[in-house]
């Protein structure tokens, strides 16, 4: 990774292989390094610093691929969480090592979002150091997958059908997503892997949890900081990919 005098403004991602996506409905492969390449490049392309934490891409892939913007870094995959939720262990845990050298970060998607703009250097971005950036989707909290997804989030957190009540109509937040300056991430990701200790663990459902938890957590301790929307995301599942006026691009 490139060198800096000062705190760091990182893009963090993880890519976890080998294990059945319910989301997907498939297994990744290893060494695939074509999921990833598209985020790669565009933090590249950019001049921006990430890390792309891995469980089973090869040194010489890593070699290969990784530059002076993207560093490959190896973690043991958590069998424990599905790979959705097993992603914001990994964060937590080098948020804690590294929180003195990290100014701001986001963590996204690897497969499906694509950096389009510095999002660290946007007016929107500098002027709103304590708010919450995420994405989101075309739809209200209360819509049928939703209510699927939460089944079992909703049987163990006391207070998560009144939150469902309240917020019924409040926009879908989507954790693919999620950044800010690190006094106010480090919490958060501390609270979602909270959340999903006590609740989502021997999670047999069909759903993650981890679109359920995060919703749950931005809008009951975070929803005055919430921002989301154009211009950070373009339109969820939209493909809009000749767009180029947003930080990211999420399919």
């Amino acid at each position: 990774m490139r060198s800096s005098s000062g705190p760091k403004n990182l893009i963090l991602a993880c890519h976890i292989t080998g294990v059945f996506d319910v989301n997907r409905s498939n297994t990744l492969p290893h060494d695939a390094y074509q999921l990833v390449k598209e985020w790669v490049d565009s933090i590249t392309s950019l001049k921006l610093q990430g890390v792309l934490f891995h469980n089973n891409f090869t040194e010489s892939t890593c070699k290969l691929f990784q530059n002076e913007y993207v560093t490959f870094t190896r973690v043991v995959y958590d069998p424990l969480f599905n790979p959705n939720v097993y992603r914001y262990f990994v964060y937590r845990d080098y948020i804690r090592e590294h929180s003195q050298k990290v100014a701001h970060f986001f963590v996204t998607d690897i497969s499906d979002v694509v950096v389009c703009r510095n999002p660290f250097c946007q007016p929107l971005f500098v002027d709103n150091p304590t708010a919450l950036f995420c994405g989101d989707e075309l739809k209200s909290l209360d819509n049928e997958w939703m209510k699927a997804h939460a089944t079992l989030l909703r049987s163990r957190i006391a207070n998560y059908a009144d939150y469902e009540a309240i917020f019924a109509k409040e926009t879908l937040l989507n954790c693919g997503i999620i950044g800010g300056n690190t006094a106010l991430m480090q919490p958060l990701i501390e609270a979602l892997c909270h959340i999903h200790e006590q609740y989502n663990y021997n999670n047999q459902t069909a759903y993650t949890g981890d679109m359920g938890a995060f919703n749950y957590l931005a809008r009951t301790r975070f929803n005055e900081q919430l921002i989301h929307g154009a211009p950070v995301n373009t339109v969820f599942k939209a493909y809009q990919t000749d767009r180029t006026d947003c930080w990211f691009r999420h399919k």
